[in-house]
């Protein structure tokens, strides 16, 4: 694959391919099939971001596998979410550096970014229950190269706690909004802010919640336009696309 690369760079240099084809080409590249899984090493150049590894469901050493094949690749940062307290201490255990964040479940490994995001990515939550969900989020899009502010516990039940943040909230580049209960807390911050809004339901509440359900429905009819959901409890889902919106830069024709 390198002896490839190098050809095509080189017909660059000779003029015999443009620029735009070779970036496309390099696009094409292949995976890394390692038994366990297929590692996309350009999954970057294509997205803008390196593949990350979804912890839960997978063993300590496959996890162990799939970070050492990525590092051998040139990838210098890897997020692992879902990873649990044990599985962290068996990664750390095998010689892998590892910064373990045991209320959001995540792992990172390898150089955190300076942000480098065209604003601010605001997360907001309803009650202290949904910090671990937001962390997950924060941490994810600080990953990613951004900067988070957190308001947290600034919930409808108390209005004028988020009101008091009005500054944060209108000076957002985009803004995550993320409760349990009734979900009212994206509406609320979709009426107020003149930017995109993530809500992102929780399973915090008591039955009638139906383990944030009700919550995803509320913000699935939410009537304060602006406002996109994700799916329950998915942290990592609305940091990954706020940065996507954070770094979306004007394209020429």
């Amino acid at each position: 694959m390198n002896s490839d690369i190098q050809k095509l760079l080189e017909n660059v240099k000779k003029g015999t391919v443009s620029v735009e084809d070779a970036l496309l080409e390099l696009k094409k590249e292949p995976f890394k099939d390692i038994g366990i899984a297929k590692l996309d090493f350009h999954r970057k150049i294509r997205q803008g971001t390196s593949e990350v590894i979804y912890g839960e469901g997978k063993t300590a050493e496959q996890i162990i596998k799939i970070m050492q094949t990525m590092k051998d690749g040139g990838i210098k940062t890897i997020l692992i979410t879902r990873l649990s307290e044990e599985k962290a201490g068996k990664i750390t255990q095998a010689g892998i550096e590892l910064d373990f964040h045991k209320d959001a479940g995540l792992g990172v490994s390898g150089i955190i970014p300076e942000p480098d995001g065209i604003g601010k990515i605001v997360i907001a939550t309803g009650g202290t229950s949904d910090i671990p969900v937001a962390e997950e989020a924060a941490l994810t899009a600080q990953i990613l190269g951004n900067e988070v502010v957190r308001l947290y516990d600034v919930g409808v039940a108390g209005l004028h706690r988020l009101l008091s943040h009005l500054d944060e909230i209108m000076s957002a580049t985009v803004i995550i909004a993320i409760a349990g209960m009734e979900g009212a807390l994206a509406s609320v911050i979709g009426g107020l802010a003149d930017c995109p809004v993530i809500a992102v339901p929780t399973s915090v509440g008591y039955g009638a919640c139906f383990e944030g359900l009700s919550a995803l429905l509320s913000m699935l009819n939410s009537c304060a336009s602006g406002v996109t959901v994700v799916n329950i409890d998915n942290g990592f889902g609305a940091g990954y696309f706020a940065n996507m919106i954070n770094h979306t830069k004007a394209k020429k024709e």
